[in-house]
């Protein structure tokens, strides 16, 4: 399956590995899983590993933005790991559909992400 997702440690920290060229069948399997956990934690931090993502087609592109306005407010932050400007790029252009805080982390600084992710900010440490 391209997408894949993981609960980390029972807590709010999510993995999701996507590979290859994604389908419409594959958001209908990752959405109700999602949701669950939405409901389960409230909103999530997300490690998006895109490292071996090779796109989709303009059906499932629809179905993203669908999902991006429906959990517009669900991700606290999401840490996208990748390898190419491309990927780098696709960080960027999610930014507007998300109230999530987003960065950017090469493959090689993937420690970093999940360190990013797990890390409290200021304001939330009271």
């Amino acid at each position: 399956m391209p997408i894949q997702i993981k609960e980390e440690n029972g807590r709010n920290l999510l993995t999701v590995h996507v590979t290859g060229k994604l389908l419409v069948t594959d958001y209908e399997h990752f959405v109700p899983d999602f949701e669950r956990l939405v409901r389960q934690h409230g909103k999530l931090h997300v490690l998006f590993d895109i490292i071996d993502f090779h796109g989709w087609n303009a059906a499932v592109f629809w179905e993203d933005i669908k999902f991006d306005l429906k959990h517009f407010a669900d991700i606290k932050r999401l840490a996208m790991v990748g390898q190419t400007k491309w990927q780098q790029h696709l960080a960027i252009f999610c930014m507007p559909f998300t109230k999530a805080t987003v960065r950017y982390f090469d493959k090689t600084n993937a420690v970093d992400a999940r360190r990013w992710l797990v890390e409290i900010p200021p304001s939330d440490s009271r």
